[in-house]
């Protein structure tokens, strides 16, 4: 089976190219990445791409159909990935997150690949009162991310598959180590703080709710998904990827590192204005479509893991969210250094254009 990988040079592509080596055997992986994040690795001992059979470096926007010819499966991570970047980079945004993306699935239908996975979010519940999420639920992003990953649901759903079987995983929050580890996500900050410091500050008042799911079990998942046949679940698929005891509270999270990393003490500010991003999820119809792909690490699991992998890299920034582990920050400093430019292509490649 060869496999292509888009974005595989960031958090998930590491942890997934492990797992689908060790669970897919005689596999040809294949990556695709523009390594803006190459160089931000965790406690790796040799380069993860060592995994991969191909690699080739570019932006998302310009990938040429060449890439994808022979291809059984494309793994489609490549993205503006959080909201801060999102907030701060709008336009591109939509640019990479949608635009290029609908294009990707365009050109992996024509070269007649058989699954398409496309990594989305649980983010486009934004503010969810009444209960758990379902597929059929409303949407109400209230992010720049959010809104990229529904608008592009939307425009595979509408799309001429020509045969092409589309899966879109709605992730929860993503957390748990890996080798190039980001630290702008609650859990994985959570721990960072702890093993730091020693204290954990939560700067809302503590009571969102946030479903979580390990990178590992992302990448159980996401393997499901590249083989998955239209008799389960359709042609074009979009499902919440999770597990239901995986909905906590922000401030319950917090605790449970504290737990994990003795001496450690939390702050929760009460008086903080409540923080409109908050729901729980139904993870039902995925549990039922593939049950034995649905998350297996507990959450005591997941903290262990990233404590104990922090701590074997001898970790001790306090200011690690002004590090190159916090994706916005390594952003910044490739364009203040002019590597980048603002349409965040490197530069000297500004002009170029998609073929």
């Amino acid at each position: 089976m060869r496999i292509i990988i888009t974005g595989n040079m960031g958090y998930v592509g590491p942890v997934l190219a492990r797992f689908l080596r060790t669970k897919i055997g005689g596999c040809t992986l294949v990556g695709y990445d523009s390594g803006f994040f190459g160089h931000c690795l965790t406690n790796s001992a040799v380069l993860p791409e060592t995994l991969f059979d191909r690699q080739y470096f570019g932006d998302i926007r310009d990938l040429d159909a060449e890439v994808l010819k022979g291809a059984d499966a494309v793994v489609h991570l490549a993205a503006v990935s959080n909201d801060p970047m999102g907030s701060k980079y709008e336009a591109v945004t939509e640019q990479v997150n949608q635009q290029a993306s609908v294009r990707v699935a365009e050109l992996a239908s024509k070269a007649d690949v058989r699954n398409f996975v496309f990594a989305s979010s649980c983010s486009m519940y934004g503010s969810a009162e009444g209960g758990p999420r379902k597929e059929t639920d409303a949407t109400n992003p209230l992010t720049a991310y959010a809104r990229s990953k529904i608008g592009t649901e939307n425009a595979l759903k509408q799309m001429d598959l020509n045969g092409t079987t589309v899966t879109c995983l709605r992730f929860a929050t993503a957390c748990g180590m890996s080798d190039r580890l980001r630290l702008d996500l609650v859990l994985n900050d959570f721990v960072a703080c702890a093993v730091t410091s020693g204290e954990i500050t939560v700067l809302s008042d503590g009571t969102p709710w946030r479903p979580l799911i390990d990178v590992e079990d992302m990448a159980r998942a996401i393997a499901w998904a590249i083989a998955r046949p239209p008799s389960q679940g359709g042609r074009f698929l979009a499902v919440n990827v999770g597990r239901d005891e995986w909905n906590y509270q922000v401030r319950d999270l917090a605790e449970a590192v504290a737990a994990a990393v003795p001496g450690t003490r939390v702050s929760i500010n009460t008086k903080a204005p409540p923080d409109r991003r908050s729901y729980k999820v139904d993870f039902s119809l995925f549990r039922a479509l593939a049950p034995s792909h649905i998350p297996q690490l507990t959450l005591a699991e997941s903290i262990g893991r990233l404590r104990d992998g922090l701590t074997a890299m001898g970790f001790a920034d306090r200011d690690f969210r002004n590090s190159p582990y916090i994706r916005l920050k390594t952003l910044d400093r490739h364009l203040a250094a002019g590597r980048l430019a603002p349409d965040l292509r490197w530069a000297g490649q500004e002009n170029r254009a998609a073929s």
